[in-house]
């Protein structure tokens, strides 16, 4: 589903990409971990053609995305929940969730899809709050749902778990196990969190001081070795 080869990205003389190479296959969940400072969201913008690249390509459903602007990758079947969440503070839930609509290739579609309301219930209660009064975990639910608006062919989630309770943090879970399990949408879920990313994960990835380091099956994710690289 998407294909990363060879990226490279520079920030003045910072190299902050080092020939990261890797795939998200169709209808499985990746897990990209790495501590804080790593190149991890910076990587996801570079994917979302937010920050240029200095060398490499991004192929996604088989079509090169270079020189592509992130609307144009949104509407292509790219859903993207950033780091913070960035939801629109002085508009209403449902405005948020309109909003998304506009990510729709054919930009027909008028109404919210009911089964946003089914993952996450308490945006349905909340539809008419301002979206800067909701809680952080609120505010999480409704960034990932505004996303899934679109139908996206990948979800991409920068660190979904920062700064949640326990118990959104389980919801969360609870909605991207049931979409990874419907086999039409592909995953690449950024974390720190290892117990929620080893839940989650059919691959996962390494990212260390912009490099890909450790790679493997999710079921090799071994906690003792792995959190080296996620603790500072």
């Amino acid at each position: 589903m998407l294909t990363i080869d060879r990226l490279n990205q520079h920030y003045g003389s910072s190299h902050t990409l080092r020939d990261v190479s890797f795939e998200v296959p169709k209808s499985a969940c990746l897990a990209l971990l790495g501590r804080n400072g790593v190149g991890k969201t910076t990587l996801l913008k570079c994917l979302m053609g937010v920050l240029p690249l200095t060398s490499g390509t991004v192929t996604f459903d088989g079509r090169d995305l270079s020189g592509l602007p992130p609307f144009e990758r949104a509407r292509l079947g790219i859903g993207y929940v950033p780091q913070g969440r960035e939801i629109f503070p002085r508009l209403t839930v449902e405005e948020n969730l309109l909003l998304g609509l506009a990510g729709r290739s054919n930009g027909s579609a008028k109404d919210i899809p009911g089964e946003i309301f089914e993952m996450f219930p308490v945006l349905k209660q909340m539809l008419r709050r301002r979206g800067g009064d909701l809680s952080g975990g609120q505010q999480q639910q409704l960034a990932i749902g505004r996303a899934l608006t679109m139908k996206p062919k990948l979800l991409i989630l920068d660190e979904p778990t920062e700064g949640i309770q326990p118990s959104i943090i389980k919801e969360i879970e609870r909605v991207i196990r049931m979409l990874s399990e419907r086999g039409n949408i592909s995953i690449l879920l950024v974390e720190q969190y290892f117990e929620f990313a080893r839940e989650l994960a059919d691959e996962f990835l390494i990212l260390r001081r912009g490099e890909i380091v450790k790679r493997g099956s999710g079921a090799d994710m071994d906690a003792d070795e792995l959190r080296q690289y996620l603790v500072a």
